[in-house]
């Protein structure tokens, strides 16, 4: 598949467990965030057209730790994953433990200025997104949607799902944008990374 806009030039830069594994707070950041299994790891491979740069796996909450990741050109600039949220079988212990790193960081990082938060189109505002949504209220943020997976329906379904997104968006004014996304197509592909180039001032 060519790229009209080039991929970002992504490589792993380091995995933090806690706040003070971060790295120096400047520069700009965008952070990904989503529930367990919505496709961020899969993602971030195609933004960078790398099949492992960030771990995918078919077992939700594999990602424990913040990842971060920069412009092999520009330390300064990154692309940061957040762990997956809402996911059942981890224990009360780890969530709250996640829940503490995720919040540390979306509270207290200055170098940070959009989230793009990314859902399964197919199930879409689930009850843990409205809970992080609701999080997310204070930190004055913009925040990008991204509903991954499009492949996965038809025509009628995507209209469907597109119009409930939409009333759903109205009750969030921290959502500004929405753009549908399948890693597997390349559906929305060059919009996401130019919308990111943008935002990342590349």
């Amino acid at each position: 598949m060519s790229y009209k806009s080039k991929p970002l030039p992504l490589t792993f830069a380091c995995a933090a467990t806690e706040s003070k594994l971060f790295p120096h707070d400047s520069g700009n950041e965008i952070a990904l965030c989503g529930r367990s299994n919505s496709g961020k790891s899969t993602l971030i491979n195609a933004l960078a057209n790398q099949k492992k740069l960030a771990k995918t796996s078919n077992t939700p909450g594999r990602t424990q730790s913040i990842n971060f990741f920069h412009l092999e050109n520009d330390e300064a600039k990154k692309i940061v994953d957040l762990p997956g949220f809402g996911y059942a079988k981890a224990s009360k212990q780890d969530q709250n433990a996640w829940a503490r790193l995720i919040m540390s960081y979306l509270e207290k990082r200055a170098a940070l200025s959009d989230l793009i938060l990314i859902m399964d189109m197919r199930h879409p505002f689930q009850n843990k997104d409205l809970e992080f949504l609701s999080l997310c209220n204070s930190l004055n943020l913009p925040i990008h949607l991204v509903l991954t997976k499009a492949d996965k329906l038809n025509n009628k379904e995507t209209q469907n799902t597109l119009k409930v997104v939409s009333e759903k968006m109205a009750d969030y004014p921290a959502i500004v944008d929405s753009l549908v996304f399948s890693a597997t197509k390349k559906i929305g592909l060059e919009t996401l990374l130019n919308k990111i180039k943008l935002l990342l001032e590349v």
